[in-house]
């Protein structure tokens, strides 16, 4: 590497994969891929021919269409999850109800491996919730006599001189409480 050689930026790959993270916690990724992954298995296998040696054993069933739709509606619906995060409930659900009826359709389901993962995908759909959303931290008010500006400094009326004051809890230094609240 010479000096004239640009540095290469070592902030872009750990920007993208935070940008990701960022991504994949406002929406059920997992579930939505989960529920996408489930699919393959269950249109694959109908058409699925094992060679062994001169031998070849077909697994297509008279069902065939009928697995290649319940995967393509599975992997729709786990696309859906990571993109409309609005329809998780009724996906979650669709894709519970596709895993149900791909066991008989389906070779049992893609050999139960398409059949668990839809299940598990829609009980995680259907189970996740937005978080709450962040909400910027109000600024951290200095004690009174600490430099802060006047307006973070309780007002009292005692200050003001009618010797009544405005704190409500009854733990003012002007009450003579000293922080500790009485109990009755």
């Amino acid at each position: 590497m010479s000096a004239e050689t640009p540095a290469v930026e070592s902030g872009r790959f750990a920007h993208r994969r935070t940008q990701f993270r960022a991504w994949r916690g406002t929406r059920p990724f997992w579930a939505g891929l989960y529920v996408l992954l489930s699919g393959l298995p269950i249109m694959y296998f109908p058409y699925f021919h094992l060679q062994l040696g001169h031998l070849t054993l077909a697994m297509a069933t008279t069902a065939g269409a009928g697995s290649l739709i319940i995967g393509v509606l599975l992997v729709v619906l786990g696309v859906s999850l990571w993109f409309q995060k609005h329809v998780r409930t009724f996906a979650g659900v669709a894709a519970i109800l596709l895993a149900l009826v791909s066991l008989p359709v389906s070779n049992f389901g893609g050999f139960i491996m398409g059949f668990l993962l839809a299940l598990v995908g829609g009980a995680m759909a259907i189970s996740w919730a937005p978080g709450p959303a962040t909400q910027p931290e109000p600024p951290v008010a200095a004690a009174p006599g600490e430099g802060a500006a006047p307006e973070t400094v309780p007002l009292t009326k005692a200050a003001e001189g009618t010797g009544e004051s405005y704190d409500l809890s009854g733990t003012s230094p002007a009450n003579e409480a000293n922080g500790r609240h009485s109990a009755g």
